[in-house]
């Protein structure tokens, strides 16, 4: 029997809080990207590869983080993460050169991936079905304000105080998220009556057909979120010629759009179950990239606010397709959630990080190729998914 979300106060708050870790460590400290290229003597585009190394270090982290929180449980593995990010983001403090920035970053990240892997896994630990779902869904919900307030936070810190003060409160950040975890976290964990070794864990995910699907879906939704997220600055402030303060502004309002779509799919859960939704989601955003794509080859005078309400409409089918899709996806492993969850996100963030360089080395100065990439992604995850699940039922869920 599942221990439903209710039983600990503020659960969803803690493990979105923990998820939100992400998006905090990669945005935070954006703005202040020019000022540590001159205060270490580099240039900004050696201190910008230090964004995916970090992803890179992150997608690592998750690998090793999800069997080892299915087989030495949930809070040991979190309070390791989050330890390793402690002393990554204390050493970025100290950094007097590029190369040490690189080394730091990525030891950072392995943390941050270890810890953020519990977060789903403790859900799928908790509840099933429509429940599960509806808690990732609030979870999402919660998450989605990271992205916007990370540059935010980092501007005003970068104002009031130097560039490294944006890495102390990250190393504040993991601090509260201990104590969080120790005070209000028990050990969740299924234990499972054998010893599985790590290779087992990930070929019990791999070889399962049904879950490979989800896990497809949920890394072309990713790898199209990283695309418009690469591809966005110089469509809008470089080809629509938007002011560096109006940019903000037209990000922004994905994320409203977003939250607006993950609100929706909350009450839908109700009466719908998560695979249904996720196939609207994934057709939905078929239609939309496609418009989007017609739109930009067919049309030479573009308008940015046609094309924000295309991105609006896309990105706003991930508010059904990541909670269902990652729900769906987890039923399957009681006993090895955080494994799978771990092979998810570090498919997500290879794929986010294919597609984000394709938008940048075959970028032309117009929308195109995001639009390219965006209709790529979405077809290829509804594709992949039809054909592995083809011939199977629909996964049974408890409502």
């Amino acid at each position: 029997m599942h221990t439903t979300s209710s039983h600990i106060p503020g659960l969803i708050f803690i493990l979105a809080s923990l998820t939100g870790m992400a998006p905090l460590a990669i945005d935070a400290y954006l703005p202040a990207i020019p000022t540590i290229a001159n205060s270490i003597g580099s240039n900004i585009h050696a201190v910008e590869l230090s964004i995916s190394i970090f992803l890179g270090g992150f997608g690592l982290g998750q690998l090793i983080g999800g069997p080892f929180s299915d087989h030495f449980g949930r809070r040991k593995a979190t309070f390791t993460g989050l330890s390793i990010f402690f002393i990554g983001s204390l050493g970025i403090c100290f950094i007097q050169s590029v190369e040490m920035l690189w080394f730091a970053r990525f030891i950072q990240a392995i943390g941050g991936g270890i810890a953020v892997v519990n977060s789903n896994a403790i859900i799928r630990d908790m509840s099933s079905g429509r429940e599960s779902a509806r808690n990732l869904s609030n979870m999402a919900l919660i998450l989605m304000l990271a992205p916007l307030l990370a540059p935010v936070i980092g501007t005003l810190i970068l104002k009031f105080s130097g560039w490294r003060a944006i890495f102390v409160f990250l190393l504040a950040y993991a601090l509260l998220l201990v104590t969080l975890f120790y005070f209000k976290m028990p050990e969740t964990r299924v234990r499972h009556s054998q010893k599985i070794s790590i290779i087992k864990r990930y070929w019990m995910v791999i070889s399962h057909r049904q879950a490979l699907a989800y896990v497809f879906s949920l890394a072309s939704a990713q790898g199209a979120l990283f695309a418009f997220i690469t591809g966005s600055p110089s469509v809008y402030m470089e080809f629509f010629k938007l002011p560096e303060t109006i940019y903000p502004i037209y990000f922004g309002v994905n994320i409203l759009a977003l939250i607006a779509a993950n609100r929706i799919n909350n009450r839908l859960l109700r009466k719908t179950s998560p695979h249904s939704l996720l196939t609207f989601g994934q057709l939905a955003q078929c239609v939309a990239t496609a418009i989007l794509f017609l739109y930009v080859i067919l049309f030479n005078d573009l308008s940015s606010y046609i094309f924000a309400a295309l991105m609006m409409l896309i990105l706003s089918c991930h508010g059904f397709i990541m909670s269902n899709g990652m729900s769906s996806m987890i039923e399957f492993f009681p006993t090895n959630s955080a494994t799978a969850t771990a092979l998810s996100g570090a498919c997500g963030f290879t794929t986010g990080a294919v597609t984000g360089s394709l938008v940048g080395i075959f970028g032309d100065g117009t929308p195109l190729p995001m639009a390219v990439v965006l209709l790529g992604c979405a077809l290829t995850g509804i594709t992949l998914r039809t054909l592995l699940q083809r011939g199977t039922k629909e996964p049974l869920t408890a409502s």
